[in-house]
């Protein structure tokens, strides 16, 4: 079975915004993803959010040129009221945390990357950075 990774909103960024030390990690994992070696998920939320800083740093046309890339290799998964209603009644500390986390779970990811593991300690699913994704894998 092809592994199905949720990416949090930090991680696209550290990708579409070629972010050193963390971009040689997951552009890695996009490879793979590009390769159909395993299939990327994000929540329409991070679209929004990668946007305004992609924008904020470039221009608001790079980064839809990178967002249109991108959307190639990833599935967008939906942000509804079930996962709200879920994030509101969440012991998460961070509301947007909890948005990514259940949107993870109802996309049915083997696991989440993102950079901060910490965030998501009652996490049923496994918590990686990129690079321990990609050592777990034996791709480092």
């Amino acid at each position: 079975m092809k592994a199905k990774l949720y990416l949090d909103t930090n991680v696209m960024l550290d990708l579409l915004g070629e972010r050193i030390p963390f971009y040689e990690s997951i552009a890695k994992i996009a490879t793979l993803a590009d390769n159909g070696q395993l299939a990327i998920v994000v929540s329409a939320l991070s679209y929004a959010t990668v946007n305004y800083f992609l924008a904020k740093f470039e221009n608001s046309e790079a980064a839809r040129v990178k967002l249109r890339k991108f959307k190639i290799l990833s599935e967008v998964c939906d942000l509804d009221e079930s996962i709200i209603e879920k994030g509101l009644n969440s012991s998460f500390r961070d509301f947007e945390d909890s948005l990514q986390y259940f949107s993870a779970l109802k996309s049915d990811c083997n696991i989440l990357i993102t950079r901060n593991g910490k965030d998501f300690q009652q996490s049923r699913i496994p918590v990686m950075t990129a690079e321990e994704y990609l050592i777990s894998i034996g791709k480092k």
